[in-house]
């Protein structure tokens, strides 16, 4: 049994760095740590890592040199020098990291006769159809609607919450087959939507807010229903789209009715507000053959240049959720400005990679890591496992992928190091844990 090392230290200068291979010993030196491992226990099945193509996104990646913009597009989607990013995530139009408010159709156009998505044509789809050919195949791409058009809402605007307006039911849900219809027509497929973003919040930007009864009837009684006249029933539909907090109450509201429930794929979740990971085993436990997957999560209040603790939230709300039956993991924007944005309500915000637009300047930030210590090695169809790490604060999460290999992310954010031994059918191997790092050991038998 062989052990390979990567690691990113905060004070060492190493980041996703090769450290080499370690032969285990069944005699060797068991450290008072130890991850214990256990593939013979297997869990979920896990679909890949990925992020968003906003407008800001790919609005900000145009404004650099066509070479540097396509370094940072291979930097995430390439499989063997990036970090094989697998799944996408875009908005069905306009979001607060969009340029500004806009829809697909012209005004009072209910019968969606004006519909064309031509606008994304100038930043998104050219920026989506890269990081396919980096990643040398297709995408799972989730859209997600951040509010109707205007003229469908009680507010009479697509910012500051409203809800949809009941005649516009119809309407509305056959705006999202047109979305994906027409994106496939552009050779993007769709592997999924969500109903609403974020719709227990009233937000200054795009926002619309559903009851889980409402989010549960919409579904029910037009979305289903629609995806399936329009030949779409193999779409995912995916709920809810917002915190961990009060996941398990709207999942439960809608999923313990079988009529709603029929139509859906799973549970989409974001990470503000709150650290709750046992929330999702509680869907899971209660609704064992639904999905879990995480559909957005920053870091909010702009940029943070060379912050270490970034990195860590990415690293412990990945693991959490894992370890709570998480499937798949959607970053927020992939790219920003110097800023933070553009976003088009000053709801400035960090991501991994940061493009100062004025210099020209790449920023890879500590969270463009340590997402890298899953994502790399983590393949899509990988299965997490059973592990015991008897440690009160070190993290870990394991997996076993396609190909037998086993993985292990173990993150110390502690002052100090620490030193581990890795435990696997009998053998062990033994490495240094730097203080503020994160190490994926992958074990080949």
């Amino acid at each position: 049994m062989e052990m390979k090392i990567f690691q990113t230290a905060k004070n060492t200068g190493d980041r996703l760095a090769d450290k080499g291979s370690l032969a285990a010993s069944n005699e060797a030196n068991l450290q008072p740590i130890v991850l214990k491992l256990d593939p013979d226990k297997k869990y979920q099945s896990f679909m890949g890592f990925g992020g968003a193509f906003t407008e800001a996104a790919a609005y900000t990646l145009a404004q650099i040199p066509a070479e540097d913009r396509l370094k940072v597009v291979e930097s995430y989607f390439n499989q063997e020098t990036g970090l094989g990013y697998s799944l996408g995530r875009t908005h069905i139009h306009s979001c607060d990291f969009a340029l500004e408010n806009y829809t697909y159709v012209e005004e009072n156009d209910v019968e969606l006769k004006t519909f064309s998505i031509e606008r994304e044509q100038k930043y998104v789809l050219p920026l989506i159809k890269d990081a396919v050919k980096a990643r040398g195949e297709d995408l799972t791409i989730l859209s997600s609607p951040w509010s109707p058009p205007a003229w469908m809402k009680t507010n009479n605007e697509m910012n500051n919450g409203g809800k949809l307006k009941p005649e516009f039911y119809g309407a509305w849900a056959l705006y999202y087959t047109k979305y994906i219809k027409e994106m496939e027509k552009e050779g993007v497929p769709i592997w999924g939507i969500t109903v609403q973003n974020e719709p227990e919040a009233t937000q200054v930007w795009d926002s619309c807010r559903y009851t889980a009864e409402e989010e549960r009837d919409f579904v029910k009684n037009h979305l289903g229903p629609v995806m399936e006249q329009e030949g779409l029933s193999d779409k995912k539909i995916i709920i809810w789209d917002h915190n961990r907090d009060i996941a398990y109450e709207r999942a439960k509201t809608i999923l313990s009715d079988s009529e709603s429930a029929k139509y859906i794929w799973g549970t989409g979740l974001h990470w503000y507000v709150s650290e709750e990971f046992e929330n999702l085993s509680k869907i899971h436990d209660e609704f064992p053959d639904k999905h879990l997957i995480f559909t957005e999560g920053c870091i909010e209040g702009g940029v943070q240049l060379g912050a270490w603790h970034t990195g860590e939230r990415y690293a412990r709300n990945i693991m959490g959720d894992i370890n709570n039956w998480l499937e798949g993991w959607i970053d927020w924007n992939i790219v920003l400005n110097e800023q933070g944005g553009p976003n088009h309500v000053g709801n400035y915000c960090d991501a991994p990679v940061i493009v100062d637009t004025k210099t020209g300047e790449i920023h890879y930030n500590s969270s463009f890591y340590y997402i890298g210590h899953f994502s790399k090695y983590i393949k899509p169809n990988a299965v997490r496992i059973a592990q015991e790490l008897n440690h009160p604060t070190l993290k870990s999460v394991s997996f076993q992928n396609e190909d037998g290999s086993i993985v292990a992310v173990v993150m110390n954010d502690e002052d100090k190091s620490e030193a581990i031994s890795i435990s696997l059918e009998g053998n062990v191997t033994t490495a240094e844990l730097p203080e503020h790092s994160i190490t994926t050991f992958i074990i080949k038998s």
